[in-house]
């Protein structure tokens, strides 16, 4: 992954709504959410979070897939797991000896 590719990927999650967006279709695992699900578990009005979907969708953080009338919306895991790989990759890479800590899980409640 290049920095500008990076810059997207965090730029996208820099928002607290596309964060909540995210955060939901994690949850929700790889049978993802329609438009409707997402807005029932976040609240947010349909034209707000149609925006915030198009935004993640564009930098590739989410895939949206047409099934009937319907259009499902996932998590892209692998990307965000290359975003997150990103910035740990670098840890103690200046430092030797340096140990990185190892991550721990945080609960978030969205």
């Amino acid at each position: 992954m290049d920095l500008e590719i990076a810059a997207q990927g965090f730029a996208a999650l820099g928002s607290e709504a596309r964060l909540q967006v995210v955060l939901t279709l994690v949850k929700a695992g790889q049978g993802g959410l329609t438009v409707g699900d997402i807005q029932t578990r976040t609240g947010m009005p349909a034209s707000t979070l149609a925006h915030h979907l198009k935004f993640l969708a564009s930098a590739g953080l989410v895939s949206q897939e047409k099934d009937g009338r319907s259009v499902i919306n996932r998590a892209a895991y692998g990307h965000l797991e290359n975003l997150a790989g990103y910035i740990l990759k670098e840890c103690c890479v200046d430092e030797k000896g340096c140990e990185c800590p190892t991550p721990q899980k945080e609960t978030v409640d969205v």
